[in-house]
């Protein structure tokens, strides 16, 4: 079928089987490039890479580590981060390099002999205090014909293995370190804990030290004393001494005296014989005048029986009274009688008894004086020995105040020393206790994730699904309308061949060539935004926003590449291509030369680019402009086309 359209170069109509190659031609493009490159990490496992493992493990405090092969297991397990995970094959080096050459292995990672130990270096030189840290490394090689991305991908593989296992050590080795800070600040808080009490202690001590210089030269003076009074105690107790070997020779001489008395008087007895006579004479008397009263008492009887009438009244009167006071006298005769008598006996009694106690008291006083004599003699003895004890400690009382002497003077200096010791102790308690509070203290659980913090302090959440980051689609996108565009242009004329005759006006005859294209252009921008759809599902919002501005921009594309081929005929089309090429560059990557990104941001792609990302205004205006822009100069092009010379004419003719 074929339609109202010119072809270029060529006076045959454009088929409809044209249009729908032109049509298709920007979602064939990218969708293959979007299959071939969207989300790789999906398709890891269609790689081969082999592990060449020379490691030599290394124990450290008795335990073995062998960092190789925990390296090689973890590229051969993946990351739950990702889809998908190299086919690892565990080799040697000359099956690797083997392999490497004939093309069954993409990529060979080589762990070389000394990674374990240098891996570790670091974490000995610090627990050692000694040692030179060396940095492990590991060798990625990919074959000089692999492909572009293949070296990419394997050695991005094989450096987050690396740096995931790096980051393991440094995590055990910060948490270690982290711990130890906690260690020595509670070691440092405790050794201020204990300077201050030291401090408290000197401080103390210097106080009682202060005191002692003044008790030091008390007891000089108490010991000078004492000195003095020892002296004096040891002749005093000579002179006791002296006197009590006299007492003893008193007593002696006294006990003496007492048995002799005692054997005297037990020989005479106590009471006097003049006594003894004096009670025998009265005990004769007394019974003398008992014996005369009673002979009284009987002749003044019988006299007063036989007065009478011979005698006078009176007498015989007087006759009774004597008679009544002799027989009165009677019993007290008697009765003096028996007294006598009886102190008679009485005093012999008394004399035998009495002799017989005193002698005997005076006997055991005797004894009692001889034996105070020997007691004072001992008593003697002792005190000399106390008198040489009290001299002894006269001389030890005199040296003791010199040495009381010097320890006061000595006190003095330690006090000093003292206080100078608890003002040190006290900074040096301070400073510890500061520097125990500036030291960082961790638990277990923070110092965990310090370190792990420490050991990766900055991390991105850019995910890495796709080859070319997050843009590569719109820029696929974008450069698969471009050529699109460029493609409506190869097969279809930029202006109708009868330009110079048409009677419609410029802007007619450009409108009319466009808007095949434009509507091309505008099926293509659909065709790629379902491809896109299906390859990223966007939400709804987020599509329509791709769908209008790609759609946009396959009418945009179509008017810019309209008037490149208008202007500059095929040559129009070369640039074209080349814009797509520059695009291309420079969306792929921002390293690009300055000045090449500047001719890439002045391209008609560069709004599309943009707003394929992200819907915008500024970038719906820019492809606007370049539109209107496109078909002004197209239309220009066309109105100088219509004028032409005679002897154009004729050689057309």
């Amino acid at each position: 079928m074929n339609l109202s359209i010119e072809r270029a170069r060529s006076r045959k109509p454009i088929t409809l089987l044209t249009i729908i190659g032109v049509l298709l031609l920007p979602a064939i493009i990218g969708g293959i490039l979007v299959a071939a490159l969207q989300n790789p990490t999906e398709r890891l496992d269609s790689m081969t890479a082999a592990i060449v493992n020379l490691d030599e493990p290394v124990t450290i405090d008795d335990q073995y580590t062998p960092l190789g092969r925990q390296l090689a297991s973890g590229l051969v397990e993946g990351s739950d981060d990702m889809d998908s995970n190299l086919t690892w094959v565990i080799s040697n080096e000359e099956d690797a390099a083997d392999g490497l050459a004939d093309g069954s292995y993409q990529a060979v990672v080589t762990i070389p002999a000394e990674f374990s130990a240098a891996a570790t270096s670091a974490g000995q030189t610090i627990a050692n205090g000694s040692g030179t840290p060396e940095q492990a490394t590991i060798q990625v090689t990919t074959p000089d014909d692999g492909l572009v991305a293949d070296d990419l991908i394997t050695s991005q593989i094989a450096s987050v293995a690396a740096s995931s296992m790096g980051t393991m050590l440094s995590e055990a080795t910060m948490e270690n370190v982290l711990v130890g800070f906690t260690t020595i600040g509670d070691q440092i808080g405790e050794a201020a804990s204990g300077a201050s009490e030291l401090a408290d202690g000197a401080r103390s001590a210097a106080d009682g030290a202060a005191e002692l210089p003044e008790g030091a030269a008390q007891l000089a003076d108490g010991a000078a004393q004492l000195g003095s009074g020892a002296s004096e105690l040891a002749s005093g107790l000579g002179t006791i001494a002296s006197g009590t070997r006299d007492a003893a020779s008193g007593a002696t001489e006294l006990g003496n005296g007492l048995t002799s008395g005692a054997a005297a008087l037990n020989q005479s007895g106590l009471v006097p014989d003049q006594l003894f006579e004096g009670a025998n004479g009265a005990q004769r008397a007394t019974a003398g005048v008992r014996d005369g009263v009673a002979g009284l008492d009987a002749q003044l009887s019988q006299l007063l029986s036989k007065c009478g009438a011979q005698a006078t009244p009176e007498f015989c009167e007087e006759l009774a009274i004597a008679s009544g006071t002799a027989s009165a006298l009677v019993t007290p005769s008697d009765q003096a009688a028996q007294a006598a008598a009886g102190t008679a006996t009485g005093l012999r009694a008394f004399d035998a008894e009495a002799t017989k106690t005193v002698t005997g008291q005076l006997n055991a006083a005797g004894a009692g004086a001889i034996g105070l004599a020997d007691g004072l003699n001992q008593l003697a003895a002792g005190t000399d020995q106390s008198a040489t004890g009290a001299s002894a400690l006269g001389d030890g009382a005199t040296q003791l105040s010199d040495g009381a002497t010097a320890l006061a003077d000595g006190a003095g200096e330690l006090a000093t020393g003292l206080d100078t010791l608890a003002t040190g102790t006290g900074d040096l308690a301070g400073g510890l206790r500061t520097a125990s509070e500036q030291l960082p203290s961790f638990s277990d659980d923070e110092s965990t994730s310090l370190a792990s913090v420490i050991s990766d302090p900055v991390t991105s959440n850019a995910e890495a699904s796709t080859i070319f980051g997050p843009t590569a689609i719109p820029l696929l996108a974008a450069v698969a309308l471009w050529f699109g565009g460029l493609a409506s242009f190869l097969v279809m004329r930029a202006h109708t061949a009868r330009t110079l005759t048409s009677r419609r006006s410029s802007a007619s005859l450009t409108l009319r060539a466009f808007w095949p294209a434009a509507a091309i252009g505008a099926g293509q921008g659909v065709l790629v935004a379902l491809i896109v759809q299906i390859v990223a599902s966007y939400d709804a919002a987020a599509w329509w926003a791709f769908a209008g501005t790609a759609v946009l921009a396959g009418v945009a594309f179509a008017a810019v590449n309209q008037a490149l081929v208008a202007v500059f005929g095929g040559a129009g089309r070369w640039i074209s291509a080349l814009v797509g090429v520059v695009a291309v560059a420079t969306g792929l990557i921002s390293t690009v030369p300055g000045w090449l990104a500047s001719v890439g941001a002045a391209l008609p792609t560069a709004p599309a680019f943009t707003g394929l990302i992200a819907a915008n205004g500024a970038a719906v205006a820019g492809l606007v402009v370049w539109a209107v822009l496109s078909l002004i100069v197209t239309t220009v092009v066309v109105a100088m086309r219509r004028t032409t010379s005679a002897k154009a004419v004729l050689a057309s003719a």
